[in-house]
């Protein structure tokens, strides 16, 4: 998902490259007749970016996800979700 997104952000061209772009994943496990199962994962993402770009970042936050095979493949079987910070470039 990541990569996907960070794609679709240099596609506009906002740098998700040399670390600009980060996340932290979480995933909630659930045990089902004793067998451990992913039931949600969410992926924080971080872009190191001006504020002046956060319309085009959340305008592609919110259909990069589609687009994205790995999405496109576990969606249905696993809530998946993703939320995106702007954090100040170099900081």
């Amino acid at each position: 998902m990541l990569g996907t997104f960070g794609g679709a952000l240099e596609a506009r061209r906002i740098d998700a490259s040399g670390g600009k772009l980060s996340a932290d994943v979480t995933g909630e496990v659930e045990t089902e007749d004793g067998v451990l199962v992913i039931r949600r994962i969410h992926v924080n993402m971080r872009l190191a970016a001006p504020e002046d770009v956060r319309e085009t970042v959340d305008r592609v936050h919110d259909m990069y996800a589609m687009r994205c095979p790995l999405y496109r493949t576990l969606h249905t079987a696993i809530a998946l979700s993703s939320s995106v910070t702007l954090t100040e470039p170099g900081g």
